[in-house]
């Protein structure tokens, strides 16, 4: 997307993608899993759409050693973070975004009573996503995910 020596800000790229009238797939929500779809593709980062029913979430993971950003374009989704052996909880209204770092590891909810939407972007393209359990205030290994075999 840029022809500029410097990574372009993933907010910034997040933002660019807020309008689903402008993705080059429909936007759908499936009422027996979380929705994505990959939106596009650059030489240094992708951009993802998701959308999520009520009830509907992550478990925890992290990126694979991606950098990452996401925006809320619809509805609220609640973060969950580690901090101090527990998992602290944040509100994201539409409109609201995060960055975040390589070693990253969150879980993403829609605990609403209407549907979200938002646009995920990574840094570089996810190769593969660790999933964790939280046990006895440690993060154990669940299963890591392969980029062309688990999505």
């Amino acid at each position: 997307m840029t022809h500029d020596r410097q990574a372009p800000d993933l907010l910034a790229v997040a933002a660019r993608w807020a309008d689903p009238a402008g993705w080059p797939v429909a936007l759908r929500f499936d009422p027996t899993e979380r929705w994505y779809a990959r939106l596009a593709t650059a030489d240094d980062h992708e951009v993802w759409a998701l959308s999520w029913l009520p009830g509907q979430g992550t478990d925890l993971h992290d990126h694979g050693g991606s950098a990452g950003a996401f925006r809320v374009v619809a509805g609220a989704l609640t973060e969950e973070t580690v901090s101090r052996a527990a998992l602290r909880p944040r509100l994201l209204p539409a409109g609201a975004a995060r960055r975040f770092g390589p070693r990253h590891v969150h879980r993403v909810t829609n605990r609403g009573p209407v549907p979200a939407v938002s646009v995920h972007v990574y840094r570089p393209a996810l190769r593969r996503m660790t999933r964790y359990d939280l046990l006895d205030g440690r993060l154990r290994v669940a299963e890591v995910a392969e980029a062309g075999r688990s999505w």
